[in-house]
């Protein structure tokens, strides 16, 4: 069964001008984690956050970071990252021929603290993460194609959140499923009743006219109500 409901605001639509003030905010109005997009330009047309900037804004808070590494070849940049101040980190199965062992690298760089997790895009099956499971503290299922933020929610991957479910469910530990895309108020049930229990959002947080803690609350309490019993 999942956990508790965890809500993580990605930075991408924050001023990125004054990303510090930004993240502080975030953990103000009652976030559990803070992602971070980080795109390359190869593996999704967008370019965003390297390790220095996430390193920049790491002092002006202390929730967890988590960085969703949208980059090809992404294990020469792994302790950089680290370094830089993320907890979590995430890689794409899609994004090296050697998922593996990159995994496996995560917990030996730094202090032995980072944790590793793998992303699934749309097209991706839930089989593919099946053989390194035994890795990661979570998996995310990305209901929409990585590399641009606001793009409308894909509902026809909640079944693949219920596959990628079912098979944490015969873990002998427990492994957080998360989900990222499109997250809002209209769609956060539909993938807390699918299974997942850590839900990303971006956009639509800034969106409410009520403010982000209303916001982070708003889905926090749409989440808890659909998740499975």
């Amino acid at each position: 069964m999942p956990g508790a409901p965890r809500i993580v605001p990605s930075v991408l639509p924050a001023d990125q001008s004054r990303l510090g003030e930004e993240v502080r905010a975030l953990e103000e109005a009652g976030a559990d984690r803070i992602q971070w997009d980080v795109m390359d330009g190869h593996f999704v047309p967008n370019l965003t956050f390297g390790p220095d900037v996430i390193a920049a804004a790491r002092p002006h808070c202390s929730l967890p970071f988590e960085a969703h590494l949208m980059v090809e070849g992404p294990e020469e940049l792994l302790p950089r990252y680290v370094e830089a101040g993320c907890e979590v980190l995430i890689l794409h199965a899609e994004s090296t021929v050697n998922l593996h062992r990159a995994l496996a690298s995560v917990p030996e760089l730094g202090d032995g603290s980072a944790r590793a997790a793998v992303a699934l895009s749309p097209a991706t099956p839930a089989a593919a993460v099946a053989h390194v499971l035994d890795l990661v503290s979570m998996v995310l299922v990305m209901t929409v194609n990585p590399g641009f933020g606001g793009h409308a929610y894909i509902a026809t991957m909640e079944p693949k959140l219920a596959e990628v479910a079912a098979l944490l469910a015969g873990l002998e530990r427990p492994v957080d499923l998360e989900v990222d895309g499109g997250i809002g108020p209209s769609t956060i049930a539909g993938a807390s009743a699918a299974g997942a229990d850590v839900f990303v959002a971006g956009s639509s947080l800034w969106k409410d006219p009520d403010g982000i803690a209303h916001a982070i609350e708003d889905l926090r309490e749409r989440a808890v109500a659909a998740a499975p019993r």
